[in-house]
This record gives C-alpha cells, sequence and structure tokens, in this order.
C-alpha cells in the first residue's frame, strides 16, 4: 500500500510556467485573495457597493462591458473554435447492459468496441439508455441555476477553503491570479461507503454549509449523485470488457471509491474571445460523466490542434476518460486537453460528476495490459500512486494540463517513477529496468 507523501520543498520545485514553490505560494494566495476584495471580483464593504446588495456585486462582475485584466487568456489558449463537431459515439448503455449477463451479447460487443475507439483516439462519448430520470436531471439543473442566482452572502457559506475540493468559488480566484475562468462553480464529495453509513454525506454537507433550509436541494444532488455513481459503474464494465479484462475488474476497483460532484455556472460574456469558461485541461479523475445544460453548447475537444465542439444530445450524458483512467489502462485509453467557452448572449450550466478511487486505493494497471501481447512487452508508463496523492497534486501544486500525470511522477521522485518499470520488469524478467513516460 503506498502511503501518502510527505514532500520537502526541494521536491516541489517548479515543473511548469504556473507551479510556485513553497516560497512563493503564500504570496500567490495573497493575491489571488486580494483579487476577492476588489471590485473586480463579487467582495465589497456596503460602503463601496452605492447601496446594491452583495447579489448585484456578483452581477456586476458578469455584467461589465470589458473582462477585467486576471480574465484574459492567452491567444494559444482561446483560439478560435474548429467549425468542426467532435467524432464523439452515441454508446446505448442501456442495450449494452442487457445484452448478456456475461457481456457476451451483440449490444455489449457493440458498445464496448465503439468505446475502445473513442478511449485510444480522444477519450469522449455519448451515453444514451443509462437509466437516469430525466425529471431528476432536470431538476438538478435547475437547482443549480437557482443555487447561483443566490446572494453572494449566502453562497459563501459554503466557501471553498484553499487546496480544498468542496465549496463555491467565483472564478477559481482562491487557487489562481490570472488566467481565471468566467465562471462560478460549486464542488462537494460523494461516497457510497456502507461501511462507515454516510448514506446521507451531499444532504449533510447542505445542510451543515448552507443551512437547514437546503436539505430538500441536498437531498436532490443525493439522489443525483446516487444515480451517476451507478451509471459510472456501468460504464466501467464496458471499459473493462473493452480492455479484455472482464466486466468486474474496474467496476470492483471503484465499487467504493470516492466521487465529487461539481456544478458549473458560466454567465453571458461581453468579450468571449478574450476568456474562457474552463482552460485547457485534462481531468485527474478517472472518468467525468457531464449533463449539459440543453442548446447551450461550451464543451470543446482538442483534436489534431482543433478545438472541436461536443454539442449538447437530449438525454445524454458526455463521458470523458481522466488521467487516473489512463494510468489504469497503461495509456491505452487517452485523457485529452478540453475546455469551455462562453457566450455573449447565452448563459450555460453543466453538472460534472467525477469518479475517482477511494483516497487510498493503489493506482496501477493490470498485469494483461503491461505483459506480452502482440506487439511485445508493453512497459509501465507512469509509477503508482493513490487518488490521495495526485488530488493533492493537482489542488495545491498543479495546474491540471496535458502533462499532469507525467509532472506528477517527477513530484513522486525518482525512486517511486523508476518503480513502474522495474514492476513491469520483474513480472516479465526482462532487463534493464526502465520508466517510459508518454502521452
Amino acid at each position: 500500500m503506498l502511503t501518502r507523501l510527505s514532500r520537502s520543498p526541494a521536491h516541489r520545485l517548479p515543473i511548469q510556467a504556473h507551479m510556485h514553490d513553497e516560497r512563493n505560494q503564500h504570496h500567490d494566495h495573497l493575491v489571488a485573495m486580494e483579487l476577492f476584495r476588489s471590485p473586480l471580483l463579487p467582495v465589497a464593504l456596503a460602503d463601496e457597493t452605492n447601496g446594491k446588495n452583495d447579489a448585484d456585486v456578483v452581477a456586476d462582475l458578469w455584467r461589465q462591458t470589458k473582462i477585467p485584466e486576471p480574465f484574459l487568456w492567452p491567444l494559444a489558449d482561446a483560439r478560435p473554435s474548429s467549425e468542426r463537431e467532435l467524432d464523439a459515439p452515441v454508446v446505448d448503455l442501456g442495450a449494452a447492459m442487457r445484452s448478456g449477463a456475461d457481456g457476451d451479447g451483440a449490444g455489449m460487443r457493440r458498445a464496448a468496441a465503439q468505446v475502445a475507439a473513442a478511449c485510444e483516439s480522444h477519450g469522449f462519448f455519448h451515453v444514451t439508455g443509462h437509466g437516469v430520470d430525466p425529471a431528476l436531471a432536470r431538476v438538478a439543473l435547475d437547482g443549480a441555476a437557482g443555487f447561483f442566482r443566490l446572494p453572494l452572502a449566502t453562497k459563501r457559506r459554503a466557501g471553498r477553503a484553499p487546496g480544498d475540493v468542496s465549496g463555491y468559488a467565483v472564478a477559481h480566484a482562491d487557487r489562481f491570479a490570472a488566467k481565471l475562468p468566467w465562471k462560478e462553480t460549486l464542488s462537494f464529495g460523494y461516497r457510497d461507503d456502507a461501511a462507515t453509513f454516510r448514506r446521507n454525506e451531499v444532504v449533510d454537507y447542505f445542510t451543515s454549509t448552507l443551512g437547514s433550509e437546503f436539505k430538500s436541494l441536498g437531498e436532490v444532488y443525493q439522489r443525483y449523485c446516487e444515480a451517476m455513481k451507478e451509471v459510472s459503474l456501468a460504464i466501467m464494465e464496458m471499459l473493462g470488457l473493452s480492455l479484455g479484462l472482464g466486466r468486474s475488474y474496474y467496476r470492483d476497483f471503484f465499487a467504493d471509491g470516492c466521487s465529487i460532484m461539481r456544478c458549473n455556472y458560466y454567465p453571458r460574456c461581453p468579450e468571449p474571445e478574450r476568456t474562457l469558461g474552463t482552460g485547457p485541461h485534462c481531468d485527474p479523475a478517472a472518468l467525468t460523466l457531464l449533463l449539459q445544460d440543453a442548446g447551450v453548447d461550451g464543451l470543446q475537444v482538442l483534436v489534431d490542434g482543433e478545438w472541436r465542439t461536443v454539442r449538447p444530445r437530449p438525454g445524454a450524458l458526455v463521458v470523458n476518460i481522466g488521467d487516473t483512467f489512463m494510468a489504469l489502462s497503461n495509456g491505452r485509453y487517452r485523457s485529452c486537453l478540453h475546455r469551455a467557452v462562453v457566450h455573449r448572449e447565452r448563459e450555460r450550466r453543466s453538472l460534472a460528476f467525477f469518479l475517482c478511487p477511494r483516497d487510498d486505493r493503489v493506482v496501477r494497471p493490470p498485469p494483461p495490459l503491461t505483459g506480452a501481447g502482440a506487439g511485445g512487452v508493453e512497459p509501465r508508463r507512469y509509477p503508482d500512486f493513490t487518488w490521495a496523492d495526485l488530488a493533492r497534486f493537482t489542488q495545491r501544486h498543479y495546474r491540471a494540463d496535458a502533462r499532469t500525470l507525467d509532472a506528477f511522477a517527477r513530484w513522486l521522485g525518482p525512486s517511486l517513477a523508476c518503480s513502474a518499470a522495474s514492476s513491469s520488469s520483474s513480472q516479465q524478467s526482462q532487463a534493464p529496468a526502465q520508466e517510459t513516460i508518454a502521452k
């Protein structure tokens, strides 16, 4: 079992332009928090608001005719979208799951082939027939819309602490001082762990942070998270079959895992070509299930140098592979860069459910994916790690991008990075032991 790491500052040196060492983190945090106190962001004293309440101050940020400088993105990140849509298959999950208990039915074979082709290319696909009640999906989206319309003072009851995942945030200004995303978010955790009797974790979060009057909203998201977890585990069955591991391997791996739920709000923007709702990144989690607001696109994926749009499909979820599953598949399935754009005339909402392993579970590809195959021995591409360590790395030390896993491997240290190759080598009695890191 890999223990949680305690790294000295020497192990936390910058490994990309925006990653700060320990000596600069306090200063950068003060800069970010100063943004919260400035008129650019929705925190102001009563005598500075000209009689406006805090909800008006929030609205003022999104109603400006010119976007504030911290929200500007380089042209390399905010370059124009392609007219081409992403070629993402539509997978009928219900038909696949009904096609045979042993996974040998035509529906499951077809779904596994679709998923494999997508995940080897760009890692995105649509899922229909997932069984989520449309009324539940609608009320969850509407609940997010209602939350983001609340007065700032109410939303700030759930304010996110620096370095934490859960909580309310405006433009991630608690984490970054530049290239801020044009959005508000509310994030919270979900665990389906009977051993700890945490059956109402989401409800408890809402009532403990926002107040008892938010119990009904917490119950909505409790049910929504439960539904997303079941869909996620069914998708894991398909992924296991597509990699030749059987239906149960990945389902069992994530059955007692933790998850993160995030509600996103992207306001109208006066200069959408100069900013982004979410910058280019790869998801650190294993799997992301996204429910998009019907009729308002925003998600884009980088393929062959082009940003291609993933348009909402009625009743469908957008699913994508994250870095953790890329490591679990030994790099066979790809976690690709994606972003969210904003619009001048339309606001947008989405719900993202991130499936993650249990905090202390070791992420390691199964032997069939690191052994001898038709092309010979496939070396280990990434070292063993735990989700707790990767989450801490991406929340406190690194802004997720296409190189997150490589940077994380270096942060873990040479001994652990090299252990990936030695583990694979010992399984196959190969020498010398050397890790190959590739994207």
